[in-house]
């Protein structure tokens, strides 16, 4: 804990290949989010609404209760998860408290309201679609900033390594 706080674990080569391989599979993760989504749905609130309500003329059915838990159930976790991770190092990042406190909560609020928006869609109200699309773009959009912000983060720690050894 103390080379993240201090930012010592920019000097330390195997904890920056650790977090770089981590990285590497989160995008990999945040990629195949997309391709999850628009395989069953697109940007219009139509698209939601025909993948959770089921859609009469393409023959499919409307997404069952335990369907959608056990989606559900193992999205919970690894949400937060994963958010935790790429959060916590936001933590040591050179930036404003407040700006902190701001963005670790809408990343975690946009991914509960993306978890939520499919239940309040297929089983509340159709209208809440255009919420599903939104809270889809913003996380992804939230992911995407924390994972190349780590990058360049942990990317900057391998330059200032190589210019103390030059010096």
């Amino acid at each position: 804990m103390k080379y993240m706080e201090k930012g010592g674990f920019q000097t330390q080569p195997l904890m920056r290949l650790t977090l770089l391989w981590a990285v590497t599979f989160l995008t990999g993760l945040w990629i195949t989010n997309f391709l999850f989504y628009f395989s069953k749905m697109g940007f219009s609130a139509q698209s939601v609404v025909n993948y959770y309500c089921g859609d009469p003329s393409a023959f499919t059915q409307p997404r069952s209760f335990e369907s959608m838990l056990e989606v559900t159930h193992f999205h919970l976790p690894m949400m937060a998860i994963v958010i935790l991770i790429l959060t916590h190092l936001l933590i040591f990042a050179p930036w404003p408290h407040t700006f902190k406190v701001w963005f670790i909560s809408l990343t975690f609020g946009s991914a509960l309201f993306e978890e939520c928006d499919g239940w309040l869609v297929r089983f509340v109200s159709p209208d809440f679609a255009i919420l599903k699309v939104l809270s889809f773009f913003l996380f992804q959009t939230l992911m995407a900033f924390l994972l190349i912000a780590l990058t360049l983060f942990l990317l900057r720690g391998v330059s200032k390594m190589e210019e103390r050894r030059s010096s």
